[in-house]
């Protein structure tokens, strides 16, 4: 069994969803090597900086992931409040609850990395 490592972006500044976003790119590039399993959950304002174009560098980065196999979660409550749900799994995110995965990182004993 492998050990798992979550990406969690939170904060919607320039910086957090840069790194949040980088960080995971560069995880997903040598986790094979390390054993290591890659998830990303998108949250907060960091879920609703996905819609604004000034951020097209950070959604790009979050959609490779996503093309490339790596699980990008955003809050099924928050994308359906902003009438993205439809949009985001169209981009290959999956819509789950906070409470659902957070609770399912811990019982999987998931180190969970926030930006």
């Amino acid at each position: 069994m492998s050990k798992k490592v979550v990406i969690h972006i939170f904060h919607g500044d320039e910086s957090s969803l840069a790194t949040g976003s980088h960080v995971s790119e560069r995880i997903r590039q040598v986790k094979e090597q390390h054993g290591v399993a890659l998830e990303v959950y998108v949250f907060g304002s960091a879920e609703k900086a996905l819609a604004d174009p000034a951020n097209a560098y950070y959604r790009d980065t979050l959609v490779s992931l996503a093309k490339s196999g790596v699980p990008i979660h955003v809050c099924r409550d928050i994308a359906e409040k902003m009438g993205k749900a439809e949009e985001f799994t169209n981009l290959g995110f999956t819509l789950e609850y906070a409470r659902d995965a957070f609770v399912r990182y811990a019982l999987e004993g998931a180190t969970v990395i926030s930006f």
